[in-house]
């Protein structure tokens, strides 16, 4: 029996809104690094849950972020779209970790004194590499004219790595909200991005009764709009929850982020009226 090996590569781009990302048995936190000012060196932490030692490979991919927020990986950059990859490095650049062990991937900045203002992106990419067994623990085929396909899955992980040069003049428009009254309902929305920067931050959506009453209908964690990208159509579930008509009242969407002293800056707000 002919046997042929395939190998199944699934890559989590780091836009999820969670503050630590999984997949497999990897753990990693941050969920995405962004060198600005004066930081030249950052660390991500990674740590193995399982209960088998794991390998991992680490490499740079460049991708692009399409309008409905998937990602295609790419070799050439958008019009627009600066990579990053050629002004960072990184190390180690294989990782090997026992069940339970972590260890910090340091990446530092190399050159930026030579990059021009605006934002270069690439993603650090963290590959598992398959434990397959010995030959010799195969188990033998019964029919030496058949052919078998083994599926051997194939996790990764991709963290955006940014870095920005100059001040940014980024500006966020929310526009296009309609409501599907499918249940759950869901909301719809497009983001609008004029600037020299990505954004990146958390949807906060509330229910405003015809009496003035507000209720939290909806939160979302880490939306981003990548640059050279201008536009983002999104769509989020809200809460069917008890004392909410969503055929009365109003709808307020607010996207915020968060700057490095913790602080919560509103990035773009806009209502819906219920019908």
């Amino acid at each position: 029996m002919k046997s042929t090996l395939l190998n199944l590569t699934i890559i989590i781009a780091g836009f999820l809104p969670i503050k630590t990302i999984a997949q497999g048995n990897l753990l990693i936190t941050p969920v995405r690094v962004v060198f600005e000012g004066q930081k030249k060196m950052q660390e991500l932490n990674l740590a193995n849950t399982g209960k088998d030692s794991a390998k991992y490979l680490i490499s740079f991919v460049e991708m692009r972020m399409n309008e409905d927020g998937t990602f295609d990986k790419i070799n050439v950059p958008d019009s627009g779209q600066h990579f990053a990859s050629g002004n960072l490095r990184y190390f180690p650049r294989t990782v090997i970790l026992a069940p339970g062990e972590a260890q910090l991937i340091k990446i530092q900045t190399t050159k930026t004194n030579q990059l021009t203002a605006g934002e270069y992106r690439s993603h650090i990419y963290f590959r598992a590499v398959p434990n397959e067994k010995p030959l010799g623990e195969q188990i033998p085929a019964t029919d030496s004219t058949g052919i078998s396909v083994k599926l051997i899955p194939v996790f990764g992980i991709t963290i955006p790595v940014i870095i920005r040069i100059g001040a940014s003049t980024t500006k966020v428009t929310i526009s296009g909200l309609s409501m599907n009254d499918s249940i759950p309902y869901q909301l719809d929305m497009s983001f609008y991005r004029t600037g020299n920067f990505s954004v990146y931050g958390d949807l906060t959506v509330n229910y405003v009764s015809p009496q003035g009453k507000i209720t939290k209908a909806g939160i979302v964690n880490g939306m981003a709009l990548y640059t050279p990208n201008t536009i983002r159509h999104f769509q989020m579930k809200l809460d069917d929850k008890a004392g909410i008509n969503l055929h009365k009242g109003r709808l307020q969407v607010i996207y915020t982020a968060k700057t490095d002293n913790a602080a919560v800056s509103e990035l773009g707000q806009a209502w819906l009226e219920l019908k």
